[in-house]
């Protein structure tokens, strides 16, 4: 893990909403005021779903919603309509709700039924937005994570090829007990972000965060998020973080 990551431990999954929709504030305002516009990879899951629909009711004042460029750091294998997607989710819970330019959501083209096609393509979109030469990493501004009871996050599931991946921005991962791909965002393009930010809710995943945080050795994907230049911040409920 990195040396120093920030650990925030807030009493309710409403308080960690709260707090991480106030960082995504600031964090935006930061980078429209430095770059002009702030890019930044949304997770999936269920989790960031209280965050988004906070940032999309108001109540937290003063996003540049018509700067944010928003790419995804991962998706399922289905289409943007599916249940399942986690584009869908971000739509429903706040991209519909928001004055976001149209022309600045990326979303995975996942209904694609060849995978591996899919994922060149959305890394090809990451490079010309970028402007990225052959062989280079983006800088994202924010990329926010999960993390499953069993240590994956985006989806970098544990023994999955993926983890291997050191040169690729963007690849389809073949995701064994699932049965199928699911396209991620590899370490080297997570870790060169600005600001990394985990959010992690529910007693189900405090076994795993007790061995993430005391055992660097543990064999968890989430370990190889270890920012190169930037910042991490673990948002973490009392639940989560019970045995800590």
């Amino acid at each position: 893990m990195p040396v120093s990551p920030e650990v925030r431990i807030l009493p309710t999954s409403g308080d960690l909403f709260h707090a991480a929709a106030v960082e995504f504030a600031a964090w935006a305002n930061a980078a429209v005021n430095a770059r002009g516009r702030f890019t930044v990879a949304l997770s999936g899951g269920s989790t960031p779903r209280g965050m988004f629909s906070l940032l999309a009711s108001g109540a937290i004042p003063n996003i540049p919603w018509d700067k944010i460029c928003f790419f995804w750091g991962d998706e399922r294998h289905v289409p943007p309509d599916s249940p399942e997607s986690n584009y869908r989710m971000a739509d429903d819970a706040m991209l519909s709700k928001v004055p976001v330019r149209q022309e600045n959501i990326f979303r995975i083209p996942a209904e694609g039924k060849d995978a591996n096609e899919v994922a060149s393509a959305y890394e090809q979109t990451i490079q010309e937005f970028f402007g990225l030469k052959t062989g280079a990493f983006p800088r994202f501004d924010l990329v926010l994570l999960g993390m499953g009871p069993d240590g994956h996050t985006a989806s970098l599931f544990p023994g999955s090829s993926a983890l291997q991946e050191n040169k690729r921005i963007f690849v389809a991962n073949w995701v064994e007990k699932m049965g199928d791909f699911r396209f991620t965002l590899t370490y080297p393009a997570i870790n060169r972000a600005s600001e990394i930010a985990f959010l992690v809710t529910g007693a189900d995943k405090s076994a795993t965060l007790k061995r993430v945080f005391e055992d660097n050795r543990a064999d968890l994907p989430v370990l190889g998020i270890k920012p190169e230049g930037g910042q991490l911040i673990w948002f973490v409920d009392q639940q989560a973080a019970n045995q800590l």
